[in-house]
């Protein structure tokens, strides 16, 4: 699949691939920051991407800043969203962190997207979980 990417920035640094069957692309600081523990900040990342519907693009995690304690906050864009794509940090370790210009900030998966029609219903079908909740494997 191709997609259209348009650069908004000049110092914008594309979404880039680093490892053949990578499914999440790399997305980039444009600025210099250092997040305070406990601290929100949006990244800007100076460009926009058109793709088919049916496709949506999801912000994940960089495993190398989530050990840090950074954690994204959101991030689904759809189809027909047109504008600068950024991701919203938090930094959830009791130390700052600082992002240096051109520094990996979390990465993009374009993946399919099934749109689904609901159905209202009084009773759901049983199932092995039931209802079972957070713990309900148990812990071994």
């Amino acid at each position: 699949m191709r997609i259209k990417v348009k650069k908004l920035k000049e110092n914008a640094k594309l979404p880039k691939y680093h490892h053949p069957g990578d499914i999440g692309m790399d997305m980039y600081a444009m600025e210099t920051v250092t997040m305070a523990p406990g601290e929100h900040y949006r990244f800007w990342h100076g460009f926009a991407l058109e793709f088919p519907e049916g496709y949506g693009a999801i912000v994940m995690d960089k495993g190398s800043i989530s050990k840090a304690g950074m954690h994204h906050m959101g991030g689904v864009f759809d189809a027909g969203y047109r504008g600068e794509y950024n991701t919203l940090l938090v930094n959830l370790s009791d130390k700052p962190y600082t992002f240096e210009e051109g520094d990996k900030v979390a990465q993009l998966v374009i993946t399919p997207i099934e749109i689904v029609e609901l159905e209202e219903v009084k009773e759901l079908s049983e199932s092995a979980r039931g209802e079972g909740m957070f713990g309900s494997t148990g812990r071994k």
